[in-house]
């Protein structure tokens, strides 16, 4: 293992140190020895020989390795690559003060020098200022290793931003996962009995308010928001906890919960029930219960629907916008679970037909039949095993806001017929003429004012 090593490094030495003459097979031709001229300056040093670059390198390559191990194994190549690279072209042990085998007695620190040549002016060149091409061998070393550094900094910063990256992936991963359990564990809740089922669609039938689904609040994105006076109906500015969910990853949450920092009770929440990327359904709450929801059915961005709940949880009031102009024109009101009655707008905004229920069953039904504002025409119903069939109708035929035509109708078998007509035509609130029907034909009429005769 160490002679491959060796070997490497002896490769990267004659890679690095070329222009000292390293041969093939990394092993270094020394020049032939010569007598300088009598009165010459003493020669030039040629610097480390070839192997105690190998051991430098190999030195360095060695205690980079060890330092650089803390920071894992990129760190480790890093370190020996750059420590092992600085020994071999200055065949100096890297971290130590010294030249290897007291071959360069002072090289390492300044000043110090080559040691001493005899026959030098100074007593060797340890004493005065290095030689240029030495100063910019050791500039262009200092260059490298400054390089070396960097590119060890800028892969370390990598290292730490792919490690960010994979820790919030990993964190999507399990938030999506918790909410795909918890959408299954809904879904695979048991369905609804057939009296459940009967009871919700029963129109008459006060709804109750909908219930929050039981979500792990690990899937939500979690802030903090200040929300300014009024904005829910609030009397004075509150700080709530903002808790999102984002279920398919648009860029759009689908469900946006506001609650009490302190408690946890629910304030506020905003949903988008048909995943468009816009919130459809805000509900307000009062003590953690629903009290208010708004709604935007068709999708065109502007509530049509407004709903408003008891302490008991059931509504209490509907109003709806069915025409899209931004007004309500249908309202029901509920009282006791059921509903009491319902008004119904017509163009000109005026009331056109009422309805009323008591113990759920329709019992009357008020109409504006000309659409002129007024109401004239009143139909009273009555109980038919589970039907309700009308029992009595009254008109204002003549505009005087009361009635002038009253009928009255039965049942034979599965029909409903006229049994008996009654007008005021003099509107003196008396019944002038009578019409009694017999299997829906006309029996016999009776007239009690003579100037209506012949009729």
């Amino acid at each position: 293992m160490a002679g491959t090593a060796r070997a490497v490094l002896a490769l990267a030495l004659c890679a690095s140190t070329a222009a000292f003459g390293c041969a093939s097979g990394g092993t270094s031709q020394a020049p032939a020895a010569t007598t300088p001229a009598v009165g010459a300056a003493p020669p030039m040093p040629t610097g480390p020989t070839a192997g105690e670059r190998l051991d430098a390198a190999l030195y360095g390559f060695m205690i980079g390795a060890m330092t650089g191990v803390m920071f894992g194994g990129i760190g480790a190549a890093v370190g020996a690559t750059g420590l092992a690279v600085y020994g071999a072209v200055t065949g100096r042990p890297p971290l130590s003060g010294g030249g290897i085998s007291g071959g360069y007695g002072g090289y390492g620190g300044y000043p110090g020098g080559y040691g001493g040549y005899p026959g030098s002016p100074s007593g060797g060149y340890g004493s005065g200022p290095l030689p240029r091409q030495e100063a910019q061998r050791e500039a262009d070393l200092d260059s490298q290793i400054e390089t070396q550094v960097a590119k060890g900094n800028a892969l370390e910063q990598e290292i730490e931003d792919e490690l960010k990256r994979q820790e919030e992936l990993l964190k999507q991963i399990d938030r999506e996962d918790k909410t795909g359990a918890a959408l299954e564990g809904e879904a695979a809740a048991p369905a609804p009995s057939q009296a459940e089922v009967a009871a919700r669609a029963n129109p008459r039938l006060a709804p109750s308010a909908p219930g929050e689904r039981d979500l792990p609040s690990a899937i939500f994105e979690e802030d903090q928001r200040k929300v300014p006076k009024g904005t829910w109906g609030n009397e004075r500015e509150i700080v709530a906890k903002r808790l999102s969910l984002d279920a398919d990853r648009d860029g759009n949450p689908e469900l946006v919960r506001y609650v009490d920092p302190k408690t946890g009770a629910l304030l506020y929440k905003e949903e988008d029930r048909d995943y468009d990327g816009r919130m459809d359904t805000w509900t307000r709450y009062d003590a953690g219960r629903p009290a208010h929801i708004e709604r935007d059915n068709d999708g065109d961005g502007k509530v049509d629907e407004w709903q408003s709940f008891g302490p008991d949880g059931r509504m209490v009031e509907r109003e709806v916008d069915r025409d899209g102009d931004g007004k309500k024109d249908a309202f029901y009101d509920f009282a006791g679970g059921s509903l009491v009655s319902e008004r119904h707008l017509g163009a000109a905004g005026k009331v056109e037909r009422s309805l009323f229920y008591e113990g759920r069953r329709l019992v009357r039904a008020e109409e504006d039949l000309d659409h002129d504002g007024t109401i004239d025409t009143w139909t009273y119903f009555q109980a038919a095993g589970d039907k309700e069939v009308v029992s009595r109708v009254e008109k204002d035929t003549a505009k005087r806001g009361k009635p002038d035509v009253i009928e009255t109708y039965a049942q034979q078998g599965d029909k409903t017929v006229l049994t008996k007509r009654e007008e005021d035509k003099n509107g003196d609130g008396k019944p002038d003429v009578v019409s009694i029907y017999e299997g829906g034909k006309l029996k016999e009429r009776q007239i009690t004012d003579p100037e209506l005769v012949p009729l």
